[in-house]
């Protein structure tokens, strides 16, 4: 009887150092094939579809592989999948109704995925977020700022929220605001303004610059410099021309008006003269 035993708990540990070695080899080979296997996909997408379209492609790969891999090794260790399911599903109920907010981010991403407002590497601006797209999933956009910082945003709030896709098409119009005193001469000040944009390496010739008159403001005369740019120079073209038009205006005697206040005296053009009297150590003014 001892002999039967020996030779039963031998045969037993051979059965279990069998099934580890094969739930091991599933597992290895499994996850081998699957690298490969979206490595592949990658390549082969990389020019059909866009970077948003190859990542969903590759991830969904991946995960419908490693679920099957799951059930494989399942399956080597005895597990019952028709009872497992069956529990899955009375879990899966339970987790429905305490994710709704996980079931709202996967609609509102799947909208997302099919309207296609924006795509990886594209720069948005969602309320005060502002930066270029990492990844676009069914739960959540990831962002990273131009300052390096990681932001998730969720799905949900991108379909209710107003998003701007700043690099959503090649080309983008700078729409400069400034004022000029009303003493200046609008022309002369109209042409120094669209000779600066001709100038400037940045600018587009085609469309052609935009100068618009505004309003006759509290403090000056409003206008507004319209310059189309390619979207990739957005920076040096708006720190060049922005400094060139500083330059220019300082250069030509151009001035531009800060928030004051002026007394008349009746005439458009003589300022109404102030004296300040300093008083004395009695209290009196100089003159009293």
């Amino acid at each position: 009887m001892e002999l039967l035993g020996e030779i039963t708990e031998k045969i037993f540990n051979i059965d279990i150092l069998i099934t580890v070695v094969r739930v091991l080899i599933i597992v290895v080979s499994g996850f081998v094939i699957l690298k490969i296997l979206s490595f592949a996909v990658s390549k082969a997408t990389a020019k059909r579809f866009s970077a948003q379209s190859a990542m969903l492609i590759r991830k969904a790969i991946f995960y419908a592989g490693a679920f099957i891999v799951l059930l494989a090794v399942l399956k080597q260790l005895g597990v019952k999948l028709t009872a497992l399911l069956g529990a899955a599903g009375i879990v899966g109920i339970a987790v429905g109704f305490a994710s709704q907010t996980s079931v709202s981010n996967i609609i509102s991403g799947l909208f997302l995925i099919s309207e296609k407002p924006f795509a990886v590497n594209d720069i948005i601006q969602v309320d005060n977020i502002v930066g270029v797209i990492m990844s676009i999933d069914l739960l959540s956009v990831k962002v990273r700022t131009f300052d390096n910082q990681f932001i998730r945003v969720p799905n949900e709030k991108l379909i209710k929220t107003e998003v701007t896709n700043v690099t959503k098409f090649p080309i983008r119009r700078l729409n400069i605001n400034l004022s000029v005193a009303y003493k200046e001469d609008i022309g002369k000040v109209r042409a120094l303004l669209l000779d600066i944009a001709r100038e400037n390496p940045y600018c587009l010739d085609n469309p052609e610059p935009l100068f618009a008159f505004k309003e006759f403001g509290d403090h000056g005369i409003e206008l507004m410099l319209g310059v189309w740019f390619v979207k990739t120079d957005y920076w040096p073209f708006k720190n060049s021309i922005m400094q060139e038009i500083k330059e220019r205006f300082e250069s030509e005697g151009i001035e531009i008006p800060f928030p004051h206040i002026s007394l008349y005296t009746g005439s458009a053009t003589h300022p109404f003269p102030i004296r300040i009297e300093k008083d004395d150590d009695d209290g009196k003014g100089e003159n009293g």
